[in-house]
């Protein structure tokens, strides 16, 4: 693949991509609320008092490795989906930092992933503010390995 996929030429690769990004969102969260658990004892819970940080640091670190390492996160893999940077290719550290950080501030600016999620669900490719800023789409990996 050489640039991201046209919608019209190639719809296979947008379809139901918006709800997959929906389901795999909250498989990645209870994975991150999960990793929240575990470390939760190692700071002699004193994390429950802030939770929500402790929260939105597992969750970017996780994120952002399991996007450098395969363009996808756990959620992401089990709905068969996967992000791509503008000329096609999965990402890099680099813009799986870049990624990962613009959702995450989206995520802590309500009024930004409002716009992120009304994005989605109405741009032909999908994307989200992250995405558009980026350049990045998410496709079917079914549809990219043909």
């Amino acid at each position: 693949m050489t640039a991201t996929p046209d919608p019209h030429a190639q719809p296979d690769f947008y379809k139901d991509v918006p709800l997959k990004r929906l389901l795999a969102w909250a498989v990645d969260a209870a994975v991150t609320f999960v990793g929240c658990l575990v470390i939760l004892p190692f700071t002699a819970f004193t994390g429950l008092f802030f939770f929500p940080v402790l929260f939105l640091l597992v969750g970017f670190v996780y994120r952002m490795i399991t996007l450098a390492n395969s363009s996808a996160t756990w959620g992401m893999r089990l709905f068969a989906i996967e992000l791509r940077r503008a000329d096609g290719s999965p990402l890099d550290p680099g813009s799986a930092f870049a990624h990962t950080l613009g959702y995450t501030i989206s995520w802590a600016v309500a009024p930004l992933q409002l716009i992120s999620m009304v994005l989605m669900a109405t741009t032909e490719r999908g994307q989200g503010l992250s995405d558009h800023a980026l350049g990045t789409v998410m496709v079917n990996r079914r549809a990219t390995h043909r």
